[in-house]
């Protein structure tokens, strides 16, 4: 500033100067602290670590959680409601798979025979 501005210039406008130099200055030292922090940037960069793995943990652990809820609720309803219904069901099978049946009951009877003879 030239002679003449600082001349015009109040005390109190010089006072008000000084306190505005005093907080630029209390913050630019705050803020240079903070980056000369490192164990505070670790802790920090720890604590937000670990927030993030416990969201991610209580994310996992909700999915799971469905999925099994989802996968009881279809064996419930894949599964025989009663011994009756498991009869019918165990027919039905055997109706709709009749070759199948067939050669599972001759391998069988082949093993049978098998070990009577070896006896």
């Amino acid at each position: 500033m030239s002679d003449a501005a600082n001349s015009e210039r109040t005390p109190e406008q010089v006072r008000e100067e000084i306190e505005q130099t005093r907080e630029q200055l209390g913050e630019t030292v705050e803020a240079l602290a903070v980056k000369t922090d490192v164990k505070g940037q670790a802790k920090q960069t720890i604590h937000d670590a670990r927030a993030s793995v416990g969201s991610k943990v209580s994310d996992a652990r909700s999915s799971i959680t469905g999925r099994a809820n989802q996968a009881a609720s279809h064996a419930q309803e894949a599964a025989p409601k009663s011994l009756t219904d498991a009869g019918s069901q165990a027919s039905r099978l055997a109706r709709e798979n009749r070759p199948a049946l067939i050669a599972l009951g001759a391998f069988g009877l082949g093993i049978l025979i098998g070990r009577r003879r070896s006896s």
